[in-house]
């Protein structure tokens, strides 16, 4: 059965879509095109659909400037150029990765072609800055310089994920150091974003950042749970992906480095030249379980959860009540 989403996610695209349209209507007539497909705004043709995201990291933006000045409101600028920023990502990782699929449905470059996907893409990241500078929320410059220097990270990040597919010897801790800047870095800005919108002070965006670091690593740790084993109705992709495109994914990797014969099998299965046959992707995911690799990044993911909740602890925050309910939403997925 699926879960009731959190108030926060069902309210986060209602407020934020009105700003992420008009920025997009604001691009040139092919990237605009590609941008609405790709936000489930239209379909292929051009006709009226919905098939968007659930935009998590809006509401993580609103709900942070909720916590810190007691409306979303100022957030909503702060919450959309975040949004452009991760959809732009999302362009260019579907092409890189060569994925067919996002949101059950055929991802923007097989539809349009990777050129046109990747200059979607740029035309978004342009739109981020404009968005945020021209609100009238407190800090809009410190927002833009900490949006740029965060998609810095990202794109960092993508290009250790590129790098891995080619090298022998990724070790954990550069795994996740990869996730952190995939993934926690841009929803550690989502939150900061939030609270920089409101006004806050800085020990709040300090403290909002911090939450929505450790937050991230939660979130890029179930990813990585659903990418072998996520059913296809809830991921939008087919079961074991991960091992299907031999992703070094944190639980693949802290297999392959575990020291066992499981681990050693499966560094067997990810050298062969061929594709991997149905069996051998069900040996291999029976192999990251085997080396116990599945068990530790359950735990890492309630370790780094219980770090998020201290920062809000510490953080001397209002109320909470909405991150927590996007946190539980989170580990919901998976754990």
């Amino acid at each position: 059965m699926t879960a009731v989403l959190p108030l926060a996610l069902r309210t986060a695209r209602e407020q934020v879509d009105p700003t992420l349209r008009a920025a997009v209507a604001r691009l040139d007539r092919d990237s605009r095109r590609v941008s609405e497909y790709h936000f489930g705004w239209v379909d292929a043709d051009g006709a009226h659909t919905e098939a968007g995201g659930k935009a998590l990291r809006p509401a993580m933006t609103l709900a942070a400037t909720e916590i810190a000045c007691g409306a979303a409101q100022p957030g909503i600028a702060g919450a959309a150029a975040v949004e452009l920023v991760h959809n732009f990502s999302l362009l260019h990782d579907d092409v890189m990765d060569g994925d067919a699929s996002r949101r059950h449905r055929p991802t923007a470059w097989t539809v349009f072609g990777s050129s046109a996907a990747i200059l979607a893409g740029d035309a978004l990241l342009a739109l981020a800055p404009d968005v945020l500078l021209e609100s009238d929320a407190p800090h809009a410059a410190v927002a833009v310089r900490s949006l740029s220097a965060t998609t810095r990270v990202l794109i960092a990040g993508q290009a250790a994920d590129l790098d891995f597919e080619r090298r022998q010897d990724v070790d954990l801790t550069e795994c996740l150091s990869m996730a952190h800047d995939k993934t926690a870095a841009l929803l550690a800005c989502a939150c900061s974003i939030g609270a920089l919108s409101a006004g806050a002070s800085r020990e709040q965006v300090r403290a909002l950042h911090a939450y929505g670091t450790e937050l991230g690593m939660a979130f890029q740790l179930v990813d990585d749970l659903l990418g072998l084993w996520g059913d296809p109705q809830v991921t939008g992709k087919p079961v074991l992906s991960d091992l299907r495109t031999r992703k070094k994914t944190v639980p693949v990797v802290h297999a392959l480095t575990s020291g066992t014969a499981a681990g050693e099998r499966l560094w067997e299965l990810y050298a062969q030249p061929d594709p991997l046959t149905e069996e051998q992707l069900h040996e291999a995911a029976e192999m990251v379980r085997r080396a116990g690799s599945e068990d530790w990044t359950r735990q890492e993911c309630r370790r780094r959860l219980e770090l998020a909740e201290a920062q809000l602890d510490a953080g001397s925050l209002g109320d909470t009540t909405a991150l927590g309910e996007l946190a539980e939403f989170i580990v919901r997925r998976k754990l």
